[in-house]
């Protein structure tokens, strides 16, 4: 992409992001993520109504009566996106690919966390960590992560989302809260990674997924190519079993994924490139309040 046409993509959706953090989602993303990052500040004694998941048992036992810890509200978070680079996000056939509708969503969450004062940070990964970039603040930091978003060319081409978030949490000493994009078409198991990860981190997944990746058209022969492993293969989509394989495979990912994210507790959204991810995230914050 030649840099003038770059900076206009930039400049392009820096607007819309902004106009969306700012008059959409004013409010809604510090009422979502901001009282997740909380530090202890004191105990006191229980008072009616007080959840019991605060109360701190060593001090209930030392004086015999119920205490609970007493938290404040963190002024300041780090955002960490852990952005999937793998080569089936280039994939797109309606309106835009993966890997752009991820751009328009990312910015968006970016100029959302830079209003409240937090920090924002990048991991791309592929089959392995491509990129890192150091938590900041400022709209020129979120501007050159636009333009990695848009322009960065990864050495891999697979997935493996365990990788990037172990990385996360070996860079990230603090609590975070980490955004994982991605598609989720992974052969590897990251259940077990992204439930420790949720101990400490809050981790949210966004999933982003062409319609042709849950439906295949009726057009006759198609050349089908996994662009992760450059397998190729013709596939006759005018047999309605062939359809329905498909749609059973995509049911079932759409479970293992589902369960998986229920189990690691960890809030999920599944955008497709031909929807609107605003209604999407709405429905995120408004589920987290």
């Amino acid at each position: 992409m030649e840099t003038s046409e770059l900076l206009k993509r930039v400049r392009q959706i820096e607007i819309k992001s902004r106009g969306l953090s700012n008059n959409i989602f004013a409010g809604e993303y510090h009422s979502a993520f901001k009282g997740r990052g909380m530090t202890f500040s004191e105990v006191r004694e229980y008072q009616y109504g007080d959840d019991i998941r605060d109360i701190d048992w060593n001090v209930t036992a030392r004086f015999n009566r119920p205490f609970v810890k007493v938290y404040e509200e963190e002024r300041e978070l780090t955002v960490m996106l852990l952005v999937d680079m793998s080569a089936s996000l280039d994939f797109g056939t309606i309106e835009q690919t993966k890997r752009e509708l991820m751009t328009q969503i990312a910015a968006t969450l970016a100029f959302s966390a830079i209003q409240n004062n937090d920090k924002i940070g990048v991991v791309f990964f592929t089959d392995h960590v491509e990129k890192f970039i150091p938590p900041k603040k400022g709209r020129k930091h979120i501007l050159y992560i636009i333009r990695e978003l848009l322009e960065y060319q990864p050495e891999g081409q697979r997935t493996d989302i365990a990788k990037a978030i172990e990385y996360m949490t070996q860079v990230s000493k603090r609590r975070c809260t980490c955004f994982l994009f991605s598609d989720f078409i992974d052969e590897n198991d990251f259940s077990q990674t992204l439930t420790i990860a949720n101990r400490k981190h809050d981790m949210v997944a966004i999933q982003v997924y062409d319609r042709r990746l849950a439906e295949l058209p009726d057009v006759g022969l198609m050349l089908v190519e996994d662009a992760e492993t450059g397998h190729r293969q013709w596939v006759d989509t005018s047999q309605r079993s062939i359809r329905a394989a498909h749609s059973r495979w995509w049911a079932q990912h759409k479970a293992r994924l589902r369960d998986t994210f229920t189990r690691s507790n960890v809030d999920s959204i599944s955008v497709r490139t031909d929807q609107d991810y605003v209604a999407a995230l709405r429905g995120l914050f408004a589920q987290r309040t």
